[in-house]
């Protein structure tokens, strides 16, 4: 069941959540006002994997407060588990009801495929105070150490998904100006082979975890032909090859 406005106590006093993007990893790419509210909150949440440890968590532990209580959102790889969000909500709106305020730290940037806007849309309807703090998302990231400018003048900019069906990629991929093609992981074999069969290996350009130390960035066809790739990984393609040109 959704953790909607009903499965709340009615609000009397309130707190205010708050989403803050945090960038792709390195932690000088936080925002100041992403920073000013994290050094303020009484609350700090973040996803968390399932048995193991936060890279939210660990991008912002230089700029971490202390003495603030944490909460760790413990989410499975997959589709969204509405009742870890439900869970979450619940934990969070009692926070907000004492009056405390609540930062969630949020990868990239929270609207942009991020897990708070399953947060973001409970809160709301529970009538609590919550906002997205935008921040720098992977996309622009993985463009900026690639050295890659994403698009231009009246080009057509596509953000598609790995895990989608093969043939959903190739008609997406067969008429576009640019792409971006995120969530590769175990679908990076399938996307290449489309890749390939369009002719635009030599436009794309690989990079995964995108400014960590262990970042890794390579023309796509440089890559040899049993590479693999982690979730965090991203191909650009554009098909001038330069979107200056």
């Amino acid at each position: 069941m959704t953790a909607k406005a009903g499965n709340f106590a009615p609000v009397t006093k309130k707190g205010a959540a708050y989403g803050l993007g945090i960038g792709p990893g390195e932690a000088d790419l936080i925002t100041l006002k992403a920073y000013k509210i994290l050094q303020e909150a009484d609350v700090i949440a973040y996803p968390a994997l399932e048995d193991g440890a936060s890279l939210a968590r660990q991008i912002v532990a230089p700029h971490m407060p202390e003495g603030r209580t944490e909460i760790a959102i413990r989410i499975p790889m997959g589709p969204p588990a509405d009742s870890i969000y439900d869970a979450a909500a619940l934990e969070i709106g009692e926070h907000l009801r004492a009056g405390r305020t609540v930062a969630v730290l949020c990868e990239g940037d929270p609207f942009f495929y991020g897990s708070f806007m399953y947060l973001f849309g409970r809160l709301a309807e529970a009538g609590f105070p919550v906002q997205s703090i935008p921040g720098v998302s992977s996309m622009m990231a993985c463009a900026a150490q690639l050295g890659a400018p994403l698009a231009a003048k009246n080009d057509v900019l596509q953000v598609i998904p790995g895990p989608l069906p093969a043939d959903r990629l190739k008609s997406q991929l067969a008429d576009t100006d640019a792409a971006a093609i995120i969530k590769l992981g175990r679908h990076f074999a399938k996307v290449r082979q489309v890749i390939d069969e369009l002719g635009l290996t030599d436009r794309a350009r690989y990079i995964e975890r995108a400014t960590l130390d262990s970042q890794k960035m390579v023309p796509l066809g440089e890559l040899p032909t049993d590479a693999t790739a982690p979730y965090f990984s991203m191909i650009l393609i554009h098909r001038r090859g330069d979107a200056w040109k």
